[in-house]
């Protein structure tokens, strides 16, 4: 129970009022001075004595103050002593100043003992009369203590705390300790060897004492700022950061991608602006390499952890000085390469040094000297040893000598001062005696060592692929990116591209074109594209000379294929399950219905030797390229679309439009060279479809390939019936064998050839004609044997006449069967001897019995009218395309006539018509 109000006076019992006797109520103590009880005092903070209007409360006016020196009502927090009677005699009091005016002595008003002077809260002494009171209050408790407090009979429970040596929660602790109320004056140090406010002055031993806990609290920041704190940030950091592997650094990085013959020899490299870089795997750099950049970077790098104290010591030295530098370890110098961050910063260093260690811990020594090999920069544009070894001694890393491993070693340092020979020998000096110190040489190896002289920086530069070259590297960019390898991809990654060019074939393409167009006229482009049967990869691809008069590829440049698109044809009509001892009217100027201006269609052939009888085999009018013959089988046997679709499933897929003229391969149909020799390729390997390709492989600069084409081979003409399928292809190739002889041509001893000569005829027709109707504008041979497939082409950009540099008319048997011819011979020299897969004919045999018989029964195959005076409409399936002009001759005739190419076209001029 806490009640202010009924508390008893010290040694009497409360009241049945439960409230404390009045003074000298029941023979107890009278008020300490006058006869008033006592009222609620004032707050402390406001001690003002009150004016003599009326009574003064205890200790106003120096009149005697309340038992135990404040009112127990005062509010809660106020500092309480306890009463005098039950309080414990006060601590010696701390020596005070002397009185005097500073101190509010008698001079200034002030108290003139000591005991008067202001407590704070403090107890103090009653003055005067209220003192003699205070000593009567003490030998009164003394006498009748309570229990707890001495021999006290026993009181209420509510007052044992107060008088029990404790105190109830309205009263503040006992401090018996007076208030220093001093001034500024009191800071000053006593003359009377005391310190500041009085107090002692330190001992020597103290001082020094004093003197040590500073040093120590000193050293323990210092330790917990420069080591504590960055052993818990490394901790911190090293599981947070990821050390760049060398996949993930040379992603981010162009590379050289090298471009390779199928032999595995070096066609040329495709260098990106950063510079000239080539990647070894772990193992493949020789140990004399390592030891010399060992000692040219870090000799320790074998033992230490991927970081040097003295080397990062040397770094913070040079950051506070302003200098730079700072010994790296090669793990470090791998990581500031890697992150290309080279700020001379300590929070750069700091990073660099955790990704280190932990690149140390979580990777082997060999692993990062390969890494760090493969992207460190040696000067002359060379990144990593192996294109380095190349950029100064033309060789590979494995071949490299120690002196020359050592200059290698020594150019890290200073890359841009390649061509400086007093640096470069000062440094190589320095590597090869550190290499001596480690003991990776003897002295005597370094006695004998010479210094090994770069050589000349031109020669040493890397060999862009250039001339007709750069063409293969375009169709290879082109196959590769189809097949989801982007030029960007190609070069961030540093692929090897192993490409299916024969070395030997291209340089005799090369040469074959060369030696047959030396001296003829620049207007002259030409082509010449050969393709693998067995793996339709190309061997040999020259599109031009690729020079600054000519930089376009005509081995891929469309053009009008001419008569060569006849095979096409035949395939087609072979599909139908018709033979080749089928017979057409062969005559020449034949009407095939009408024009769409209402005249008559009349199609002719080449020259006499081109015609043959109107009872002609399909196999002599192959012979024979007779126009009349083919533009009838298409137009009313096959129809078009069936030789487009023949000639897509044999691999031409450059072709487009198709109408009428695909027969005669005028008009709209263009294809390029490389589609002829893979068409044609298809056939010679017994109608088996196989995706060209220029790629053999690609690999990573390790080794490991991450791309190779597809080889799904399937029959091309026959849906899943690869005997039906190669029994097409046989057929066509019994009906282009004789072609080779017919053509003027000859194979190379001992293999059998099959091919077919195509003629475009140049259009004469125009107002600026150049040429008359006996020239041509598109010339073509293509043929083929089991092992080789090759197209020849030439002609010029536009529909221009071709002459030869004699002035001649340039035919298909003239400048493109040449090169084919050379090109054939020089190929297939001293390869084994092969011969072409016999086959049962299909439908209608073309033996002699055959045409025997034909000569007796027209073919069913023919069409219903010929060369008749009544003009014969073409079937719904083919219907009749509209010619791009019309020829000189015939409209003076009022009759047009359209003659296409053809095989004959080897003997005689053909018509200007593309289309008919």
């Amino acid at each position: 129970m806490n009640d202010h109000r009924n508390r008893s006076w010290p040694g009497q019992e409360p009241d049945e009022p439960r409230r404390a006797q009045w003074p000298r109520e029941g023979g107890g103590p009278a008020w300490p001075s006058g006869d008033e009880p006592p009222r609620r005092p004032a707050p402390p903070q406001r001690p003002q004595a009150r004016g003599p209007q009326g009574p003064q409360w205890p200790g106003e006016g120096g009149g005697p103050g309340w038992p135990g020196g404040q009112d127990p009502d005062a509010p809660r927090g106020a500092r309480r002593v306890p009463p005098a009677g039950n309080r414990m005699p006060p601590p010696p009091r701390r020596p005070g100043p002397p009185p005097g005016p500073q101190n509010g002595g008698p001079q200034n008003g002030g108290p003139q003992n000591p005991a008067d002077r202001p407590m704070r809260g403090r107890y103090r002494p009653p003055a005067g009369p209220a003192a003699a009171a205070a000593g009567a209050g003490a030998a009164a408790g003394a006498a009748g203590r309570r229990p707890g407090m001495g021999d006290s009979e026993p009181g209420l429970l509510t007052h044992a705390e107060l008088r029990s040596g404790g105190y109830h929660d309205d009263y503040d602790d006992y401090v018996d300790e007076p208030l220093d109320d001093s001034g500024p004056e009191d800071d000053a140090p006593e003359e009377t060897g005391k310190g500041k406010k009085g107090k002692a002055a330190l001992t020597p031993k103290q001082r020094k004492k004093r003197r040590w806990k500073i040093i120590r609290r000193t050293l323990y920041a210092f330790f917990g700022v420069f080591v504590v704190l960055p052993a818990i940030a490394f901790t911190i950091a090293y599981f947070l950061v990821d050390v760049p592997t060398p996949e993930e650094v040379l992603a981010q990085q162009d590379q050289v991608v090298t471009y390779y013959y199928s032999d595995g020899s070096v066609m040329g490299k495709e260098i990106p602006d950063s510079g000239n870089r080539q990647i070894l795997k772990p193992g493949q750099i020789p140990e004399t390499v390592k030891h010399a950049v060992y000692a040219a970077e870090d000799a320790t790098f074998e033992t230490n952890n991927g970081f040097d104290v003295m080397g990062i010591l040397g770094a913070v030295y040079n950051n506070l000085t302003g200098g730079s530098g700072g010994g790296s370890t090669i793990s470090q110098q791998y990581i500031k390469k890697a992150t290309e961050n080279e700020a001379p910063t300590l929070t750069r260093k700091a990073t660099e040094l955790v990704k280190s260690f932990k690149m140390n811990q979580t990777q082997s020594k060999e692993d990062i000297i390969t890494a760090y090999l493969n992207i460190v920069y040696f000067g002359r544009g060379a990144y990593g040893i192996e294109a380095a070894a190349h950029a100064y001694f033309n060789k590979t890393s494995a071949e490299l000598t120690q002196s020359e491993a050592a200059l290698l070693a020594g150019m890290i340092q200073g890359p841009g001062k390649s061509e400086n020979a007093e640096y470069t020998t000062w440094r190589w000096n320095y590597v090869m005696d550190q290499m001596v110190k480690y003991k990776w040489i003897t002295e005597a190896d370094r006695q004998s060592a010479q210094y090994p002289a770069p050589l000349p920086k031109d020669q040493t530069k890397p060999q862009a692929i250039t001339g007709p070259n750069a063409f293969v590297q375009g169709q290879v960019e082109a196959e590769l990116e189809a097949a989801g390898y982007s030029k960007e991809k190609i070069q961030a990654n540093g692929y090897n591209v192993y490409t299916t060019i024969d070395p030997n074939a291209q340089r005799l393409a090369e040469k074959a074109v060369n030696d047959v167009m030396q001296g003829q006229p620049d207007a002259l482009k030409e082509a010449l594209v050969a393709v693998d049967p067995k793996t339709r990869g190309v061997i040999a691809y020259y599109g031009g000379p690729n020079n600054k008069a000519d930089q376009r590829d005509w081995a891929n440049t469309k053009r009008n294929p001419g008569s060569s698109f006849k095979t096409f044809d035949l395939v087609a009509f072979l599909k139908m399950g018709k033979g080749l001892g089928e017979t057409f009217d062969g005559s020449t100027h034949r009407q095939f219905g009408v024009l769409p201006n209402g005249q008559p269609r009349y199609i002719n052939n080449a020259g006499a030797s081109n015609s043959c009888s109107k009872e002609c085999t399909v196999a002599e009018a192959t012979m024979r390229s007779t126009n009349t013959v083919f533009f009838d089988m298409v137009a009313n046997v096959t129809g078009p679309q069936a030789v487009a679709d023949a000639a897509q499933e044999a691999g031409v897929t450059s072709l487009k439009a198709v109408d009428n003229n695909i027969s005669l391969g005028g008009g709209t149909t263009e294809v390029t060279p490389l589609d002829m020799a893979s068409g044609y390729a298809t056939i010679a390997d017994n109608g088996t479809y196989l995706d060209r390709h220029f790629v053999q492989k690609v690999t990573t600069p390790g080794g490991d390939i991450v791309y190779q084409p597809s080889s799904n081979p399937k029959p091309a003409f026959a849906d899943g019936d690869a005997s039906k399928s190669k029994q097409i292809a046989g057929n066509v190739t019994n009906a282009l064998k004789p072609v080779i002889e017919f053509s003027k041509l000859s194979c190379p001893s001992g293999h059998e050839c099959a091919g077919k000569t195509g003629t475009q005829q140049y259009d004469a027709s125009g107002a600026n004609a150049s040429g008359t109707s006996k020239d041509n504008s598109q010339v073509w041979m293509v043929g083929y044997t089991p092992s080789v497939s090759a197209a020849a082409w030439v002609g010029t950009g536009s529909n221009q006449p071709l002459h030869d540099k004699n002035g001649e008319a340039i035919s298909s048997t003239g400048l493109p069967a040449k090169i084919w011819q050379q090109f054939m011979n020089d190929y297939l020299k001293g390869k084994p001897s092969e011969k072409f897969p016999t086959v049962s004919p299909i439908g209608k045999s073309a033996t002699a019995s055959d045409d025997a018989s034909s000569s007796t029964k027209p073919s069913t195959s023919r069409p219903s009218t010929t060369n008749s005076s009544t003009p014969s409409s073409p079937p719904p399936s083919a219907p009749p395309s509209t010619p791009e002009s019309t020829d000189t001759t015939s409209s003076r005739r009022n009759t047009p006539t359209f003659t296409f190419p053809g095989g004959g076209d080897d003997f005689g001029p053909t018509n200007t018509r593309d289309n008919g």
